[in-house]
């Protein structure tokens, strides 16, 4: 048992939470007039603030279309910056009401946190960059290697695991923030900077100079990366769950930030559920009707949200790959709202 689960069991035997979620997340947020949303310290493409603190990403986008789904605004969200140990503490305790911050869906933070993912925002995997002066060209010519990582995460234990399974000696250099594994990479400080291959993408802009560092083609792991609620209140969970939903159907349907106004006069079923003209789904949620139009009048679609955030045009340049739709060729795919 990890000393980060201890301390939350131990949380709840004291009385810092009480297990399941409170009553109604969803009456606290509307009284409120906002909902407070977990993300990261600082990963450009997915959370990550300005120099007046406006924050822009993927999964700050998520957390605006929340936002506008339950309070008809996409800015009536305050987000707080965790660390990786910080994230699941700060859900279970009531500090956040949602975690949104690139975290990897596994089965004991399913089962041993009390945490319910919404789903899957993000595919991705684990990879490893370094120096182009090196001459290395595949993570199989690691064997020795210094490796600087980020505590608390699911790639401490995915490093550990390949280079066992390939009888390969390594060392670890572990801090607990992300600015600090890459500041200690970009110093020389060991060979190797792993972390999910966004996150690679995403601080390589950080380095000195970039180009000089390369990610290896190598992909160790299966990071599912999504929204997260704590458990014991299926409404809210309902919600964030057909938030994602929502922006998935939208692209495959052709709704877009743009023209989803002039799509409610579709004559395709599958547009009109969705949108709410046809049948009234936002109740079941405890919202109002035009929920999903609130959703993606705000923010866009799936594709918009990638594409302005980590897509070919941006600094990360990252191509849709598994994470395009399901119709094109990725494995993107969403249940049907009717």
């Amino acid at each position: 048992m990890t000393n980060l689960i201890k301390s939350i069991l131990l949380a709840a035997t004291v009385g810092g939470f009480s297990g399941p979620a409170a009553a109604s997340t969803l009456d606290d947020v509307k009284a409120n007039g906002f909902f407070t949303c977990g993300v990261s310290q600082g990963n450009p493409g997915f959370s990550n603030p300005d120099n007046e603190g406006n924050w822009s990403g993927l999964d700050v986008d998520y957390c605006r279309a929340v936002a506008a789904a339950v309070l008809g605004d996409p800015e009536a969200v305050k987000f707080r910056p965790l660390s990786s140990p910080e994230r699941f503490t700060a859900l279970q305790s009531g500090e956040i009401d949602l975690l949104s911050r690139t975290t990897t869906w596994t089965m004991s933070r399913d089962t041993n946190l009390g945490a319910n993912f919404a789903g899957v925002m993000y595919y991705d995997g684990q990879a490893m960059m370094v120096r182009k002066e090196l001459g290395i060209t595949s993570a199989m010519e690691l064997a020795g290697a210094s490796v600087c990582t980020a505590t608390g995460t699911t790639t401490e234990l995915n490093v550990a695991d390949f280079f066992r399974v390939n009888k390969m000696e390594y060392e670890v250099v572990a801090f607990e923030k992300n600015d600090e594994v890459t500041a200690a990479y970009d110093a020389g400080r060991c060979d190797v900077y792993t972390t999910d291959k966004s996150g690679l993408h995403a601080n390589r802009l950080k380095l000195t100079n970039p180009s000089d560092h390369m990610i290896l083609p190598e992909v160790i792991s299966k990071e599912p990366l999504g929204p997260v609620v704590r458990q014991g209140d299926d409404q809210w969970f309902n919600i964030a769950k057909w938030t994602l939903n929502v922006l998935i159907n939208a692209e495959e349907l052709g709704v877009t930030q743009a023209n989803v106004e002039e799509m409610k006069g579709s004559d395709n079923p599958a547009v009109k559920r969705l949108l709410g003209i046809e049948s009234n789904f936002g109740e079941a949620l405890g919202l109002n009707k035009d929920w999903a139009v609130r959703i993606i009048g705000s923010i866009g679609n799936y594709g918009e949200v990638f594409a302005r955030n980590v897509g070919v045009d941006t600094p990360l340049g990252i191509e849709r790959g598994l994470n395009a739709s399901w119709t094109d060729g990725g494995i993107l795919y969403a249940p049907p709202v009717r």
